[in-house]
């Protein structure tokens, strides 16, 4: 009877018991599993990588817009900030003011027109450089953007499939062994857990980093669109003052 008890004890200190720490899971996992792990990892860094650039930059971007629209509110002249700026703009406002100021410069070589529908072609030609400038410039800006949406919307579904394929695991054992104890099904549970675990740690900071630098670039492009309509009917006042 004492034998017959012995047998029903689950093996949890024979020395076939899988190892259950974290790193032990992972080296003992499917090699599907594995691969799921991995690539949720990579994206996990990359992401990190992504947010911690975009940080920098957008604090970056801020401080030198704010000194350029001082340099451009200052009332000193437009043409000395073009040629301070005009070759190498370092951020993207100062890219749409160089943009309108080197079509000024060609209109005036050339000859301000005094024909009133002359006069309107040229600020729609301004106006529409300065639209592809700023086009240009939120393009660079919004880059990997795409990325962390794509983490933060398909990770977790990568981590499900994870789940998916270790619970699959685990009933396999189940039936090979012919044991439902906690050694044979604790590994297969533990690497769907587990694989479900990366991908949230990798889906939540990517999406609540999307939506963040979403936010803080669409204030920036309303910024420089506030920018652009205001230079526009700046330089349409110097053409009516100058007809």
């Amino acid at each position: 009877m004492e034998e017959g008890a012995l047998n029903t004890v689950p093996m949890l200190s024979s020395p076939e018991a899988r190892d259950l720490t974290l790193l032990g899971l992972v080296a003992q996992a499917d090699i599907v599993v594995k691969a799921v792990m991995l690539l949720l990892v990579l994206a996990s860094v990359w992401c990190w990588a992504i947010i911690f650039d975009k940080v920098f930059r957008v604090r970056r971007l801020r401080s030198r817009a704010n000194a350029f629209e001082e340099s451009f509110w200052s009332g000193g002249s437009l043409e000395d900030l073009y040629d301070r700026i005009g070759g190498t703009p370092k951020e993207p406002m100062s890219a749409v003011f160089a943009a309108a100021m080197k079509e000024w410069r060609l209109a005036v070589d050339r000859g301000l027109p005094k024909d009133g529908h002359m006069r309107a072609g040229l600020q729609q030609r301004i106006e529409r450089v300065m639209q592809v400038a700023q086009t240009r410039e939120m393009s660079r800006l919004e880059r990997h953007m795409a990325f962390l949406a794509s983490v933060g919307s398909t990770a977790p579904f990568i981590g499900l499939f994870g789940t998916v394929w270790g619970i699959m695991n685990s009933f396999t054992a189940i039936a090979e062994e012919a044991n439902t104890s906690l050694t044979v099904v604790a590994p297969g549970i533990a690497e769907a857990l587990f694989a479900t675990a990366l991908g949230l740690f990798a889906a939540i900071p990517a999406t609540a980093a999307y939506n963040k630098f979403a936010s803080d670039l669409g204030k920036y492009g309303e910024r420089l669109d506030n920018f652009a309509d205001e230079f526009g009917a700046i330089l349409s006042r110097y053409l009516e003052d100058r007809s």
